[in-house]
């Protein structure tokens, strides 16, 4: 059964990093979800790359769906003009309420919080709490290194390759937009994956 697509989280960077490419590919992500008909669900900010995703979803017409919490409003870092921004406790609750609301994963370039939370939204799937596609949007080869380390990580037995092979990777959104829409979940729970290990270690 193919992904049906309605809502694509995406995590960026909230600086708009070295290259003016960076911020050019997440107004084109923006422009391409709004294309698709895919709602946009992000972080809520204002700055860097993720005010740029939200804008240039906004300005092509598309929906755009912030989750920010609380004490970060407060900063003043909060895209105010959204319809819809919801504002929430705790990281936590912003990552958790952020995740039921899509129905996929997308990582623009960014730092420490867009990996770690492109890495939960992974792990999730490897567990087989959720069975959404996940993707890395690797403009200019940023996630190049990352991508040479999960393959090492798989060549040295600590991810497996189904696994691995979750992630889909490409250098343009309407690239990883034609994988997302076929794309189809391993269905690996974790109690099965328990059992896979559990032959692996007895053969």
């Amino acid at each position: 059964m193919e992904s049906v697509l309605e809502r694509i989280c995406v995590f960026s960077g909230s600086s708009g990093g070295a290259k003016p490419e960076y911020v050019q590919g997440a107004r084109e992500l923006g422009e391409a979800l709004a294309r698709r008909g895919l709602a946009i669900v992000y972080g809520g900010g204002r700055t860097g790359l993720m005010g740029h995703l939200a804008e240039a979803g906004l300005a092509a017409g598309g929906q755009v769906i912030g989750v920010i919490p609380r004490e970060m409003v407060t900063a003043e870092v909060a895209f105010t003009d959204l319809a819809d921004l919801r504002v929430v406790g705790t990281m936590h609750e912003r990552k958790a309420l952020m995740a039921e609301l899509a129905d996929g994963f997308v990582a623009l370039p960014g730092g420490l919080g867009t990996l770690e939370e492109f890495f939960e939204a992974w792990t999730w799937a490897q567990l087989g709490l959720h069975h959404k596609p996940c993707g890395l949007l690797n403009i200019c080869g940023y996630y190049d290194r990352l991508i040479s380390f999960m393959d090492h990580a798989v060549d040295q037995g600590f991810v497996h390759e189904l696994h691995r092979q979750m992630v889909l990777v490409a250098d343009s959104a309407e690239l990883l937009f034609d994988q997302f829409e076929t794309y189809r979940s391993p269905r690996t729970s974790k109690a099965e994956w328990a059992l896979r290990l559990a032959r692996a270690a007895s053969e």
